[in-house]
């Protein structure tokens, strides 16, 4: 997957636009959890190949996109098992946009959704309000391909933003900036040098997306702004639609707000991670995402064997915090607005999880080295103000060994209960019979010499 941040072109030289300074806010890195919510047309067929970690040859990586709510352009690439499908299903003649008429949310409850991710754990909240296929799901003034004109009838972002705002949580909203497959006319994407090659870089569709951008701000004041995919190079001057100048209103309107790193310009926010395992600490505040399973919308065809546990989801949150990362976990509902049940277990394991351990992922931040192996259970370390938070990976192991600069604590205590810890000869700790189940096992450690 590519590193954004590092795509900052075209140069301006001397006429370069200035950008804000804001750096990432403290709410944000305390948060270390939040949903992404894809949801768009691509929820009506629901499908793309799932072939897993192994994948596909690279050539054939695009015509068997791993992604669902690629289907718009993968449908489009003739012969490829979408193009196949959609034929089959839906009728030769049958367009991606005609997908509109068949999109019935009608039993959608924002607050029940809503509630369902703040169970899981989430503080903040991330919808697609517009993905690559061009579909906006607010009420928009810019197009009439919109879910309030056409399909469920209803300004989803809005009924989302309520509800998210009155759990508790901050809001944000994802934007496809530079890709919008309903105002183009290019051929199909099936290379990733093609993913920059066919898009529109002029200046009328900078004004178009700018335009649906200062919308999002002004109706809904989101917390994070998520751009993908950049933005178009007619946008990146110094004009008063240019991102530079998105970005100084947004800050204006919504001082405490921050944005992502995926804008193609020399400023960012929180650098982007996506399906990608992060080695060590990363001293930037970043982001971990990836979806429940191989794809971000929903994918009728993947199963328990392409999916996250609520084991496996843990571990990625613990892994990812320790790291200075938040995990960005993505739920994919049906068109109907329903979360999968696969995904639902998942997420309530996490959730259960939390609330015994969550002081050792919220608000904290990692240690000197993100964990250790010196025998029993890996571990990995978050701190909190005095305290340091050693959390086994591998509870069934039955013990942990603690470096030597830990040996010497005031307190080990383990987590749910502080239950008291004893550090035997050689730095092991043995883990309780009852953690020994849990997805990780917390032990709080206090008073290090």
């Amino acid at each position: 997957m590519l590193n954004f941040e590092t795509r900052v072109g075209p140069d301006f030289g001397a006429n370069a636009p200035s950008y804000p300074l804001n750096a990432v806010p403290e709410w944000y890195r305390d948060a270390k959890l939040g949903f992404f919510i894809h949801w768009g047309l691509y929820s009506v067929p629901a499908w793309a190949t799932a072939h897993g970690e192994g994948g596909v040859p690279t050539e054939d990586a695009y015509a068997h996109h791993q992604y669902a709510e690629w289907y718009g352009n993968t449908v489009r690439i003739a012969g490829s098992p979408s193009w196949v499908r959609h034929q089959e299903l839906y009728g030769t003649g049958t367009s991606y946009e005609d997908l509109a008429e068949h999109w019935d949310a009608g039993n959608f409850d924002a607050a029940d959704f809503v509630g369902k991710l703040r169970a899981a754990g989430a503080q903040y909240i991330v919808p697609t309000t517009k993905h690559h296929e061009g579909f906006c799901l607010w009420d928009t003034e810019t197009t009439e391909f919109n879910s309030v004109k056409r399909g469920p009838k209803r300004d989803l972002i809005a009924e989302l933003g309520t509800a998210t705002r009155a759990s508790g949580a901050r809001f944000g909203v994802y934007f496809s900036g530079a890709l919008d497959w309903h105002v183009s006319d290019f051929p199909p994407i099936e290379s990733d040098t093609d993913l920059f090659r066919y898009r529109r870089n002029d200046e009328q569709f900078a004004k178009y997306s700018a335009a649906q951008l200062e919308e999002l701000v002004e109706r809904f004041s989101p917390d994070i702004l998520w751009n993908d995919i950049e933005w178009p190079d007619g946008g990146k001057d110094s004009s008063e639609h240019s991102v530079a100048a998105l970005l100084r209103r947004y800050f204006d309107a919504v001082p405490e707000g921050v944005v992502n790193d995926r804008w193609g310009v020399p400023y960012h926010g929180y650098l982007t991670r996506e399906y990608r395992h992060v080695e060590n600490i990363i001293e930037q505040p970043w982001e971990s995402t990836r979806g429940l399973g191989y794809s971000f919308g929903y994918n009728q065809d993947e199963g328990p064997e392409h999916s996250l546990s609520g084991e496996e989801l843990i571990r990625l949150l613990v892994d990812v915090v320790s790291k200075n990362g938040n995990l960005l976990i993505n739920v994919g509902p049906r068109a109907d607005g329903s979360i999968p049940e696969l995904q639902e277990i998942a997420m309530a394991a996490m959730g259960s999880w939390l609330e015994g351990n969550g002081e050792a992922i919220y608000g904290t931040r990692p240690w000197h080295r993100p964990g250790d192996s010196l025998g029993g259970s890996p571990v990995s370390y978050t701190t909190k103000g005095g305290e340091l938070f050693v959390l086994a990976m591998d509870p069934a192991a039955g013990s942990l060994t603690l470096p030597a600069e830990l040996r010497n604590a005031a307190r080990i205590a383990w987590l749910p209960g502080e239950g008291a810890a004893t550090v035997a000869t050689g730095g092991v700790v043995e883990i309780p019979e009852e953690l020994r189940g849990s997805a990780v096992a917390v032990a709080r450690i206090t008073g290090i010499q």
